[in-house]
């Protein structure tokens, strides 16, 4: 068969089949968030070359390979990837009826830090080493866990149309599975990573349109709970002394408050636009502990300069916006509820790093989402990019 204009139709037609599927109105292509897809992947970007500066002078930490650092972060941020284009291919509608698996495997893998498999990294016994200089963190995807089961509870009634919001028994049913994970991370103790699953479950509340008694109530328990933690000796010392140094920043500027002070400094002598990548004095003195995960705000600060920093918190800003643009416009309550407690995770760990970096915040060994060091941290917030980019492209088209 010929096609008008002498083209062989067997030829160019698949091949122009393809590209019209991809332009088409309804592809996944098209559908995607890119200011979201575009912004987490110049975070990641940025936070390459911030490890990279932070580590490469560092011989007792990259065995004597500068870009040791650099090539791993990478990686990580390339299975960050395949993870998040998994998780859209699946679909948070099918990862919907897996959920009771996923949290039952999240409960195993952080019990197992507890056993002999358990090991202590920068003063936390929160992961589990692989071998071959790789570790897990099971915290970092429990947060993705404890949405998706709180979200496929509260909004089963509601999408089904048998409610309109979710009833007492299943928020206690739901707040009931979201304890017991937090709990176990808690006998780390990771301090936290329960602060950020705390938060977690309060928007997830908030989404759901469940009883404000349920998150006043909440609040009032979580007040109550800090209260007997630090009454029953929970807490280590040395994350009695980041909340010390934290209320009183002049207690000990040589021990426990030596990393904010060292952390304030680096920030405040990047000026407006930075000493330039590499050119920090705090950076390459290596003043600044755990630069290239905790503290890596103060590599920006002191080498981008306002400008630089001003950048990262422009981008994280758009990933917040368009996530609660996702929230708003899909059309169940599952999704919204898995979106806003996404939004609630990276606006809080967020805001707790930069601040702790200020001294607004006590030290709490949370990374910065997609700029931080770190395969756990990265593999979970690239999930969680996919699970809003699914809500997204599988919402229901409008004419």
């Amino acid at each position: 068969m010929t096609a008008p204009h002498g083209f062989s139709v067997s030829r160019y037609a698949p091949e122009r089949g393809t590209l019209a599927r991809l332009a088409a109105r309804d592809s996944v292509l098209r559908r995607l968030d890119w200011p979201i897809l575009l912004s987490a992947l110049a975070l990641s970007g940025v936070g390459s070359l911030l490890v990279w500066s932070a580590t490469r002078g560092r011989t007792e930490l990259n065995q004597g390979d500068p870009y040791y650092f650099l090539f791993r972060h990478l990686l990580n941020t390339g299975i960050g990837l395949a993870l998040m284009i998994g998780t859209i291919w699946l679909g948070h509608r099918t990862l919907r009826g897996a959920v009771p698996i996923l949290y039952g495997l999240s409960i195993v893998l952080i019990l197992a830090v507890l056993t002999p498999l358990g090991a202590t990294i920068n003063g936390a016994h929160a992961w589990i080493v692989i071998g071959g200089g790789f570790s897990l963190q099971p915290s970092e995807f429990v947060k993705i866990t404890i949405i998706l089961i709180m979200a496929m509870l509260l909004a089963a009634k509601v999408d089904a149309g048998d409610q309109l919001h979710p009833d007492h028994r299943t928020v206690a049913k739901a707040l009931a599975l979201a304890a017991l994970p937090m709990g176990i991370v808690m006998l780390m103790p990771d301090l936290g990573s329960v602060m950020v699953m705390a938060v977690i479950v309060l928007g997830v509340l908030l989404a759901s349109g469940a009883s404000n008694r349920w998150v006043l109530g909440l609040i009032g328990a979580g007040v109550l709970g800090a209260v007997l933690v630090t009454a029953l000796g929970m807490l280590d010392e040395y994350q009695i002394n980041r909340f010390a140094a934290f209320a009183n920043p002049d207690l000990d500027p040589a021990g426990v408050g030596y990393n904010t002070n060292q952390a304030r400094i680096a920030i405040g002598s990047g000026g407006l636009l930075g000493a330039g990548l590499f050119k920090g004095s705090q950076t390459t003195g290596q003043f600044v502990p755990e630069q290239q995960t905790d503290f890596v705000f103060t590599v920006a600060g002191e080498e981008l300069g306002f400008v630089g920093a001003g950048l990262i918190l422009v981008l994280l800003g758009v990933i917040l916006w368009r996530s609660c643009r996702i929230a708003r416009e899909t059309t169940e309550l599952y999704g919204t509820i898995v979106a806003a407690g996404i939004i609630a995770w990276f606006a809080f760990q967020s805001f707790e790093n930069i601040g702790m970096t200020l001294g607004i915040m006590p030290v709490a060994g949370l990374p910065l989402p997609f700029v931080s060091y770190g395969g756990s941290s990265m593999f979970a917030v690239w999930v969680a990019i996919g699970l809003l980019q699914s809500i997204r492209v599988q919402r229901p088209m409008t004419a």
